[in-house]
């Protein structure tokens, strides 16, 4: 006799998601979708998960929503999707402003708190996109590889 199993969706997008539940919006929210979306993944394809690369692609989550809730006025979406040797991940924020890097002394040799949020994204992820949104604000999408 064999059992149907219905297997849900990691991730729900905007308007996939049952009302009221809330899009993941905070880092251990969204590091905690990502090593849910990777570890299906790698269950479903039988294949290993590279724990360094798993790693990696959850820094690059957790900046990114760092960076959103600090300098872009709160996260407005979140979408992780594994395809192929990659994981796309793409956080969205209010804000109009590019991200920059900003160095970690101050023109006085003073060492700056924070700041390395965007350069550890700019370095772990394969391909960094910043595109505007219709209604305001951003969408940063990086990809990082799961090899």
């Amino acid at each position: 006799m064999s059992e149907e199993h219905l297997i849900e969706p990691v991730v729900r997008m905007p308007g996939d998601r049952p009302a009221g539940q809330p899009c993941p919006s905070r880092p251990a929210e969204v590091r905690e979708a990502v090593l849910r979306a990777v570890t299906e993944r790698c269950l479903a394809t039988r294949t290993p998960c590279d724990t360094e690369a798993l790693a990696d692609a959850l820094l690059v989550a957790s900046e990114l929503t760092t960076n959103a809730i600090l300098h872009g006025g709160g996260v407005t979406g979140f979408e992780v999707d594994v395809d192929g040797p990659g994981v796309l991940l793409s956080v969205s924020d209010r804000s109009d402003a590019l991200p920059v890097a900003v160095p970690p002394v101050d023109g006085e040799g003073r060492r700056r708190p924070g700041g390395r949020g965007w350069p550890i994204v700019c370095r772990l992820a394969r391909d960094v996109q910043v595109s505007d949104l219709p209604a305001g604000g951003k969408r940063i999408t990086a990809l990082v590889s799961l090899v």
